[in-house]
């Protein structure tokens, strides 16, 4: 899909909830755009003020068939797992309809990750360089500092 919106960021935010089935994959994505939106990520927040978030710019095909490979096993998990959209037991009709909406845009994302033109992956570094083995508490600083970046 080709088709150009003219939205301000509010109105993105305020009438879009996700846009998986709207990207178009063979649009380029100039280079000041992609700082200019790394420049937007480091205004996140981060737990204890340090910034210590990066992001990787992707750009080579292999790489970002590599990582759609990692995207798709995770789908794969999540698809049979309790919580996934179209496992939630609902008693409303339009929620139901509207969950498998939600699967399918998930699995799309899954079938075309590869063919965007660059993909950006934020990451977050503790301190010591390792989070999983830390408290609860520290993993949710931690992961929520890059969720505000991402």
């Amino acid at each position: 899909m080709s088709e150009h919106l003219s939205l301000l960021p509010d109105e993105v935010l305020t009438t879009t909830r996700a846009v998986r089935k709207r990207l178009d994959f063979t649009r380029p994505v100039e280079r000041a755009v992609l700082e200019e939106c790394l420049t937007v990520a480091q205004q996140a927040p981060t737990g204890s003020n340090l910034q210590n978030w990066h992001f990787v710019v992707v750009t080579d095909p292999a790489t970002r068939q590599a990582l759609a490979d990692v995207y798709r096993k995770g789908l794969a998990i999540y698809a049979t797992s309790p919580i996934a959209a179209t496992n939630l037991p609902f008693d409303d009709p339009a929620r139901t309809a509207q969950q498998a909406r939600v699967m399918a845009s998930i699995q799309y994302l899954g079938e075309h990750m590869h063919e965007a033109p660059v993909l950006v992956v934020p990451c977050i570094l503790p301190p010591d360089g390792r989070c999983e083995h830390q408290p609860a508490v520290l993993q949710a600083v931690w992961w929520s500092s890059i969720a505000q970046a991402g």
